[in-house]
């Protein structure tokens, strides 16, 4: 099941939810008239006990069943929750409060029969009063793992909405290779941008349209672009989960070192990446071909084919000559927008190639549903 964490609703705390329980127990108890005092009291009391019960036990379930099962997300979501806030910590707690859903309506019912079984008014208030106590522990109980969750809602509604259904790029190279800068250039529309919930970066995703099918465009600086030594165990399981949704793997070079990166420590980032991404076809890009002495020779060609595209209407999926760098490696200009059409059809195709459109197989993740 996918599930947008950003429209979960709040996690109530234990005075919380002790306060909306036993609220709606009194007005239920206020709605009971009977003009005999003992089966009037009776009522109350037995009505109170179980309202109070059904409001928590209700509440319990419904985060319980709001909150994706981890056995059908898919592997990528199962990766990055693993990573922000542990999987086996969002079980144990998942599976607190379905243990509180019980114990409450099985406490509810042991204080209903005392409270049924008497006549004297005395025992009916204190049956009431003994089945709040053992309500009230079992919150005590089980309010850490309330805690827990909400602060787990929080991490995880800063997580990049990435669809592992559809087509993912993720971009990747040594800082200021200009990333961004070729994911906001190819993108339509704003990108949006998220704190990692495990580093101070940032993710951006951008996405582009091609013949009605969306391309994800995935940048993660401080991941992907720091020497292993210097990543931790949750980084390293972030970049285990975008092995589960990556198409295809650009990795950005800049061959001018503007970036401030020298070009062989880019090189050597681009090997470890190969061996982080091992199952997902990788493709080197040279960026800011406008900064390369000399220009590239199919600089004209090349920005006179994608003007004309453009002109036409885009239409087709034309082989528009890819601009190349004096090493034959592909380049582009993110800034002059050229090499950029180009850049994005060979991207489609790439990813086509990497995706195999088998009818007898479903794709991961298909049997979500949107919110």
């Amino acid at each position: 099941m996918k599930v947008s964490w950003r429209t979960l609703s709040t996690v109530l705390l234990e005075e919380e939810l002790l306060d909306k329980a036993f609220s709606r127990a009194k007005k239920a108890a206020d709605r009971v008239d009977d003009p005999d005092r003992t089966f009037r009291v009776r009522k109350q009391m037995t009505r109170m006990v179980q309202t109070a019960a059904d409001i928590i036990s209700t509440q319990c379930i419904d985060l319980v069943n709001a909150w994706p099962s981890l056995d059908h997300s898919p592997l990528f979501d199962v990766a990055m929750i693993d990573a922000c806030v542990g999987c086996d910590e969002y079980r144990k707690n998942l599976a607190t409060l379905q243990w509180a859903a019980n114990q409450v309506q099985r406490i509810a019912g042991q204080n209903a029969k005392k409270i049924i079984r008497t006549g004297r008014v005395e025992l009916m208030h204190d049956a009431r009063r003994e089945a709040y106590g053992r309500i009230s522990s079992i919150m005590r109980q089980i309010s850490p793992a309330l805690d827990w969750l909400s602060d787990a809602r929080e991490t995880l509604k800063r997580l990049p909405k990435i669809d592992p259904v559809l087509p993912c790029v993720v971009v990747c190279g040594a800082p200021n290779v200009g990333k961004s800068a070729f994911i906001s250039a190819l993108s339509t529309g704003n990108m949006e941008v998220n704190h990692y919930p495990f580093t101070t970066k940032q993710i951006h995703v951008g996405h582009f349209m091609h013949r009605r099918l969306q391309y994800q465009l995935v940048d993660t600086p401080g991941l992907l672009d720091r020497p292993m030594e210097q990543r931790n165990y949750i980084e390293m399981q972030a970049i285990a989960a975008l092995e589960h949704v990556g198409s295809l793997v650009l990795f950005l070079v800049d061959e001018s070192e503007s970036c401030g990166t020298p070009y062989e420590e880019q090189l050597h980032l681009l090997e470890e990446v190969e061996t982080l991404l091992p199952e997902t076809e990788l493709m080197v890009v040279t960026s800011k071909a406008d900064l390369l002495t000399p220009q590239p020779e199919m600089w004209d060609e090349v920005k006179a084919a994608e003007e004309d595209w453009n002109a036409n209407g885009q239409e087709g999926e034309p082989a528009l000559p890819l601009l190349m760098d004096p090493k034959g490696r592909v380049t582009m200009s993110a800034t002059e927008f050229v090499g950029m059409d180009a850049m994005r059809l060979e991207i489609v195709r790439r990813v086509k190639e990497a995706r195999p459109n088998d009818p007898m197989v479903l794709p991961e993740g298909w049997h979500r549903s949107d919110q």
